[in-house]
């Protein structure tokens, strides 16, 4: 159970971008959203490294389900690309874990992944470090007992756009000799950068100065801003797309979503928009591990019924 003094912590390391403070109804949201998962000790493997040199920040963690065959659902933290861990913990309450768990004990095996952060990284690194992720499970999670070939990508905020890019830009898997075709379906979660070039999101009061000093740093020009935005990756033999955000985060927020749509939709991928009414960008993670909001049953029903390729 969460502690009040801790509250404000966990809104903090939620907040993938923009967000600078939490009123007292945001946190008292986050305080009283978290529900606890179960999930047998005994079907969680911790800091499985993905990466040659086994350094902290390219493991995973493995939530097991209670039967063969199962399909794997790769979750990639958010954070605005320079905080985040998978192993969060605010008050006793492990929050990506319990995403793990929530999943796991529904048959969806869930892999929870660490990557490199900025500055000490740079972006492109990150997208690397998500490929390898995913690269590595394709590879070795029907040990585990998975279908290997129903492989679906997620993340929330930062982590969406991090792993939105991995499923679109297929350079990233061909350079590691995988198929982007191992990637069954994609659901992004409140995403984030996922168009920097749109003028209308900073028109609808975004901060310019905070994407550029995560991807423009360095760059010459305003080129950065299509090289590094996942929408201009989109190819009409794209997976399908499950995109979530919250009615209520920001207007600039919500605009990237829709944009993501309608780019996707243009090039005839299957995609659908479901908006979660009540929630906030911070809150919606925490809507991830409750059967009795919106949004975790929607990302079941959609690994339920995507038919992979």
């Amino acid at each position: 159970m969460f502690k009040r003094r801790n509250v404000l912590t966990v809104a903090i390391c939620f907040s993938a971008c923009f967000v600078s403070a939490c009123s007292v109804v945001e946190r008292a949201g986050i305080y009283f959203l978290y529900k606890e998962a179960y999930l047998s000790e005994r079907q969680i493997v911790r800091n499985v490294p993905y990466q040659e040199g086994n350094t902290p920040d390219q493991r995973l963690d493995l939530f097991i389900p209670d039967k063969a065959k199962w399909p794997i659902l790769i979750f990639v933290h958010g954070g605005g690309w320079n905080t985040g861990d998978k192993e969060l913990t605010v008050g006793g309450a492990d929050v990506y874990g319990n995403i793990g768990r929530f999943f796991a004990s529904r048959g969806v095996g869930v892999a929870v992944i660490n990557y490199r952060l900025l500055p000490k990284v740079g972006w492109r690194d990150q997208v690397q470090d998500v490929a390898r992720a995913v690269a590595w499970i394709n590879s070795h999670i029907a040990e585990y007992g998975a279908d290997a070939g129903r492989l679906f990508l997620s993340g929330h905020s930062a982590g969406a756009q991090l792993a939105i890019r991995v499923a679109l830009d297929a350079s990233y898997l061909e350079n590691l000799g995988q198929s982007p075709d191992i990637v069954c379906g994609v659901i992004s979660v409140s995403g984030a950068g996922l168009d920097l070039a749109d003028e209308m999101t900073y028109e609808l009061g975004e901060d310019l100065s905070y994407y550029e000093k995560r991807f423009g740093a360095g760059e010459p020009g305003d080129g950065w801003k299509n090289e590094a935005s996942p929408i201009y990756f989109a190819r009409s033999d794209a997976p399908p797309f499950l995109i979530l955000y919250a009615g209520g985060e920001s207007k600039g927020l919500q605009r990237q979503s829709q944009l993501l749509y309608d780019t996707l939709s243009g090039h005839g991928t299957k995609s659908h928009v479901v908006v979660v009414p009540g929630e906030s960008h911070n809150r919606m993670v925490l809507t991830l591990s409750r059967s009795d909001k919106i949004a975790a049953p929607a990302i079941l029903e959609f690994i339920q019924t995507t038919i992979c390729r």
